[in-house]
């Protein structure tokens, strides 16, 4: 499940689901604000759709899945119709497992870009943005705790979260 993180300016007001950022964004509107609301997986701003969800649609229930094609050479195909399971599936744990294999090399990367894309978004112009940002792609943790440390209490406390607990 996705979570979000609400900002009214420097001051975090909601976490939870998009229902939490939805209640928490029409509580702020007699008060003529609009919430900067964060996806706590990407770190960038979400807009909110206020209106009441459409009824459910009759049918069938999307299942996820994409057909797309894909081009390979014959020796591919051969290779494929061979393997049990049939193409698709051979595909789809080729894919899984070179997945699981990246995921520790793309993990730092990932929470450097998701903090960077929350701090530029709501620090751009806090004391030391650029040097936090250095120290941040620099893996240099506690320089970048330190640079950070005297910026509003509940950015600090969010961008740290996402340096350290991004997954």
């Amino acid at each position: 499940m996705t979570t979000y993180t609400a900002f009214e300016n420097h001051t975090l007001v909601a976490q939870g689901d998009m229902n939490a950022m939805i209640s928490a964004q029409r509580e702020a509107l007699p008060r003529g604000v609009n919430l900067l609301i964060y996806d706590d997986s990407t770190g960038k701003v979400r807009d909110v759709d206020l209106r009441d969800a459409p009824p459910p649609s009759r049918g069938r229930p999307k299942m996820g899945v994409k057909a797309r094609e894909i081009t390979l050479l014959p020796r591919h195909w051969d290779w494929l119709s061979g393997q049990k399971g049939g193409s698709s599936a051979v595909l789809r744990r080729l894919v899984d497992a070179e997945i699981s294999k990246a995921a520790g090399a793309r993990h730092d990367n990932e929470r450097q870009t998701t903090t960077y894309a929350f701090m530029s978004s709501i620090g751009g112009d806090l004391p030391d943005f650029e040097e936090a940002s250095r120290r941040l792609f620099a893996n240099d943790w506690m320089g970048f705790a330190t640079i950070i440390a005297p910026w509003p209490a509940d950015v600090r406390n969010y961008a740290l979260h996402l340096a350290r607990e991004q997954t």
